[in-house]
């Protein structure tokens, strides 16, 4: 890369455009740049930066500066223009910073937004051809064409000698911290990191299995309870001997709850026995019992059957006569059946005899009979007169029930007739709301979306009057501040002119006879000078210098104020325009007002759907009743016709057969029942005499079965017979008696129930306790068996998951070994790693190897072959780690020791030998595009004349490789030493820049 022209205007302390030719400075090959503290050296390099990147160095690029000079004219650009050589091509890069500048059709100000453009020169039609005027794109090819980024460059091509005399005396750490920058070394120390993320995952995953294992351990103690011989293994997650001590405990717990229960099993067999015995002894003596308490029983029920005897006999002999009655049962029940079947008759007779017309009252039945049938003849003459009857009475219902449904749909049709007659008339208006209130909407939105950037620009508005009136007033007292700050710097420096021209008489005040003079050395003084009068004493310079940098300090506080106020002023005055606040305040009112109108037309689009949807569904409904209307009235006229014919011919058939005297369903009922009462009355005369005759017979047959039965009369049998209920009981109590007769006889039979009574009396009791003693020593055995069965199934079960765990576990472990031990060794912690060394130390150390071989060629000229620099990668004490240690080598002593027992002149130049050395390793570092320009940045004070050559020879050599190498520096022997020079001038008004020398 080669700088070939620069152009500054309005950046930092240069007002107007300034202009440095590099072409011309390259011929010298170094050159100075110098000029008083605060001139701007300085800022000539951030140009350059600026330029390339976008952005000043770091430490300049502080939130809330501006890059813009306080010195430039309100209408002047603040630009950068930078012309050089990258490879191979030769590029033009202008950028223009963020800035304020005057509104161009009102009063105020307004943010120009950052600009850059890029050109490259065609050497075929030599000129300029556009490139590109994004930001991001120049950046990019800028740096794919330097092979660096900002830090980079300002680390290898603005050398800053402070910083490398801090990187000399810093520790491993800090020194790691600025390599790590510059060589991007992050994919090493990424490295390190996912080897310790895979480490910290690999222990994560041990640690869970080991978890799990003791967990199992634990399960297993619980399994084991008092059973195992030794407690649960007292390790930690990560132990390596875990698994192992985990499965030696839980085989012993095993075992051991293997024997338990193989004694348990032997116990619980003996108990078995025990019970069984026991159990035949309680069932022995039961039965014994049994035995006994049955002899005992059967004694008494013998004695009580004895004691029922003559009850026995009795229900026998009454069973016998009933038994006896049975057979005349037939007989009286057949007279009483013919006994109320008489009386029945009779009263029939009786009911209808009252009924009849007294010539009939004595007929019998035949008469009755006959005069019946003449009735019923006549009766049937009325059929076909009564059915026309009643089908003239539905015809007239009928036709009444036309009459009030064509009266319904009469009223129907003139209510849907005056309905349908304004239908147009409502459809229209309808549509006429829908239309309005969807019109309001549209406005309403139109509206909605002018309000808010009216309401903006008012508030806007407000702030920029407000602002207007603050900002006038900042800007009379910025006024008054410049004032005061310029006056008070024309004072000091009056006041140190004025000094200085009787600065003789101030030395001769201090003059003491006898004593050297401090400027000459004799001890006479033959004319001393005399204070002139206003002699200015340093008191009084070093009054009005403190009263300079208050008033300066001053005015740039207030400069502040005031562009913090302009800022606000413009943002409120381009958020506003050139509209006054009346204007804004009746447009918002207007435009709100209109909005709620709008608004509130258009909350009815609903309700007008609404209706409108209601008054079409409204006229199909009245549409379709008017039509079903017309089509019933004209059914219903052709039914009634119908009827009313059908109607006038059954008029007639009734008036010839009944006449005029009354209705013809009366005549028939009459009839009807008339009949009814002769046929009643008839059958009842039948069935008295019927009945009669029955009963006499009934009468002979009872006398005859009561005498053959053996009774002396029929009244004797009736009161020997029982009910079913009465000689069922008496039946049940006999055979009772003689089942039980047998039972005590089939009992008293029986010879082990004998043997048992005449045995002494069983203990049950003593037996049944024995077996209970019997049976809970069983049930505990058997629990503890369980117990030890469960426990010794439990154990073999877990045991099984302990050894499966620890399976699964084996190469989880071996990959957390393999993968800590490399995360040990890459992070400088493991003890394999003897020098504690980093990965990314490491790589860091060889390119630091590299950059104090590059640096030790230029420093051992600088010393005249007394120093060198070595890389060190030498254990450090305590806990810190190694690998970018740095020592100087000193070939008068033939000793190494550290950088920072070196003086401040030999830091200097080793510094500057290391910048030299660092820029030239990062520059093939990052893709070896040449640097053919060079700024060194301070630092040369401290050197001795000697010293001072040597680094200045060192400079001069690298135009041997066409290099131009600025140095900035106020160090007056340098402008003696280097011809060609830049030099920075400053004045109220802003700093120039001045070329000398070897420029044009």
């Amino acid at each position: 890369m080669r700088l070939h022209r620069l152009a500054i205007t309005a950046f930092g302390p240069f007002a107007t455009t300034q202009e440095v030719d590099f072409d011309a400075l390259s011929t010298a090959g170094l050159f100075l740049l110098h000029g008083p503290t605060g001139a701007g050296k300085t800022s000539v390099l951030d140009a350059v930066c600026y330029a390339l990147y976008g952005a000043v160095p770091g430490a300049r690029q502080s939130p809330g500066a501006t890059l813009r000079s306080d010195h430039a004219p309100v209408g002047t650009f603040t630009e950068i223009c930078l012309e050089l050589t990258v490879g191979g091509r030769r590029l033009e890069i202008t950028r223009r910073p963020a800035q304020r500048r005057p509104k161009k059709r009102s009063t105020g100000f307004t943010t120009e937004k950052a600009q850059s453009w890029l050109r490259e020169y065609d050497t075929d039609s030599g000129a300029w051809r556009a490139l590109s005027r994004s930001h991001q794109e120049i950046g990019e090819e800028i740096g794919l064409l330097l092979g660096m980024n900002r830090e980079q460059f300002c680390q290898v091509v603005l050398l800053p000698q402070g910083d490398f005399a801090r990187f000399l005396r810093a520790d491993a750490e800090a020194r790691g911290k600025l390599l790590g920058r510059l060589f991007d070394t992050r994919r090493f120390a990424a490295v390190e990191e996912r080897l310790a993320e895979l480490r910290r995952a690999a222990e994560h995953q041990v640690r869970a299995g080991d978890d799990r294992l003791l967990g199992i351990a634990q399960r297993i103690a619980q399994a084991a309870g008092g059973s195992s011989a030794s407690a649960p293994p007292d390790r930690t997650p990560g132990d390596p001997g875990l698994a192992a001590a985990v499965l030696e405990w839980a085989a012993l717990a095993r075992s051991t709850a293997h024997e338990r229960a193989d004694i348990a099993e032997s116990a619980l067999a003996a108990a078995e026995s025990r019970r069984a015995a026991a159990r035949r002894e309680v069932e022995a003596a039961r039965e014994l019992l049994r035995l006994q308490k049955r002899f005992e029983e059967t004694r008494r029920r013998a004695e009580a059957l004895e004691a029922r005897r003559p009850e026995r006999e009795s229900d026998r002999t009454r069973l016998d006569r009933a038994l006896q009655a049975e057979r005349v049962a037939p007989a009286i029940a057949l007279r009483e059946d013919a006994e109320r079947a008489h009386r029945a008759a009779r009263a029939e007779h009786d009911r209808t005899r009252e009924l009849l017309p007294a010539d009939l009252a004595d007929a019998g039945a035949e008469r009755l009979a006959a005069r019946a049938g003449a009735v019923r003849q006549e009766l049937g003459a009325l059929d076909a007169a009564r059915r026309a009857e009643r089908r003239s009475a539905e015809i007239t219902a009928e036709r009444a029930d036309l009459d009030r449904q064509a009266r319904a749909d009469e009223e129907i049709l003139q209510e849907a007739a005056g309905w349908l007659a304004g239908w147009e008339a409502t459809r229209r208006a309808a549509r006429e709301r829908i239309e309005h209130a969807q019109d309001a909407a549209t406005r309403a939105e139109q509206l909605a979306g002018q309000l808010e950037p009216a309401r903006q620009r008012l508030e806007a508005a407000r702030r920029r009057d407000a602002l207007e009136a603050e900002a006038t007033d900042a800007g009379r007292r910025l006024d008054a501040a410049r004032e005061r700050a310029n006056t008070a710097h024309e004072t000091w420096l009056d006041l140190r002119e004025r000094r200085l021209r009787g600065i003789a008489a101030e030395l001769a005040a201090r003059l003491v006879d006898g004593e050297p003079c401090a400027v000459c050395g004799s001890a006479a003084h033959p004319g001393p000078a005399r204070a002139a009068d206003g002699q200015v004493d340093p008191a009084a310079e070093e009054a009005a210098l403190a009263e300079h940098r208050r008033a300066d300090q001053a005015r740039g506080e207030t400069e502040r104020e005031y562009a913090a106020v302009q800022e606000r002023h413009a943002a409120a005055d381009a958020a506003a325009g050139d509209s006054t606040v009346a204007e804004l305040t009746a447009l918002t009112g207007r435009l709100a007002q209109e909005h709620a109108e709008a608004h509130t037309a258009a909350a009815g689009t609903h309700a007008a759907r609404e209706a409108l949807g209601r008054a079409e569904r409204e006229h199909e409904g009245r549409l379709a009743a008017q039509q079903q209307a017309e089509r019933r009235v004209a059914a219903r006229t052709s039914r009634r016709e119908a009827l009313e014919r059908e109607q006038a011919s059954l008029r007639d058939e009734l008036r010839r057969v009944g006449g005029d005297t009354g209705s013809v369903a009366d005549r028939a009922d009459e009839l009807e029942r008339r009949a009814r009462w002769l046929a009643e009355a008839a059958e009842a005369v039948r069935a008295v005499d019927t009945t009669a005759l029955q009963l006499k017979e009934a009468d002979d047959r009872l006398a005859d079965a009561a005498f053959r039965a053996g009774f002396d009369t029929p009244d004797a049998a009736a009161s020997a017979l029982l009910t079913d209920t009465s000689r069922r009981g008496l039946q049940h109590r006999l055979d009772a008696w003689g089942a039980e007769a047998a039972a005590v006889a089939d009992r008293l039979a029986e010879q082990d129930t004998e043997d048992a009574g005449a045995r002494p009396p069983a203990e049950a009791d003593a037996a049944s306790a024995a077996y209970d003693a019997a049976e809970r020593t069983l049930r505990d055995a058997s629990s503890a068996y369980a117990t030890a069965r469960d426990r010794r199934t439990e154990l073999g079960r877990l045991s099984r998951q302990a050894e499966d765990e620890v399976r699964r576990l084996g190469p989880v472990r071996e990959e957390y070994d393999r993968v800590a031990r490399l995360a040990g060794l890459t992070a400088g912690t493991s003890t394999e790693n003897e020098r504690r060394m980093r990965l990314e130390s490491y790589v860091l150390a060889a390119r630091l190897e590299q950059v104090a071989a590059a640096a030790t060629v230029r420093l051992q000229r600088m010393s005249s072959g007394r120093y060198a620099l070595a890389h060190s990668d030498a254990r450090a004490g305590g806990q810190r780690r190694s690998g970018l240690g740095l020592q100087v080598i000193d070939a008068w002593t033939g000793s190494a020791r550290d950088t920072s027992t070196l003086s401040g002149g030999e830091t200097f130049f080793a510094s500057l030998a290391l910048a030299l050395g660092l820029a030239d390793v990062v520059t093939d570092e990052a893709g070896g595009a040449r640097l053919d320009t060079l700024f060194i940045d301070e630092g040369f004070g401290s050197l001795d004349d000697q010293t001072l050559d040597e680094v200045l020879d060192v400079l001069d050599s690298l135009r041997e490789r066409d290099r131009c190498v600025g140095i900035v520096s106020h160090v007056a022997d340098l402008r003696r030493r280097i011809p060609t020079q830049l030099e920075i001038v400053k004045d109220r008004h802003g700093s120039a820049i001045r070329a000398r020398g070897g420029t044009r």
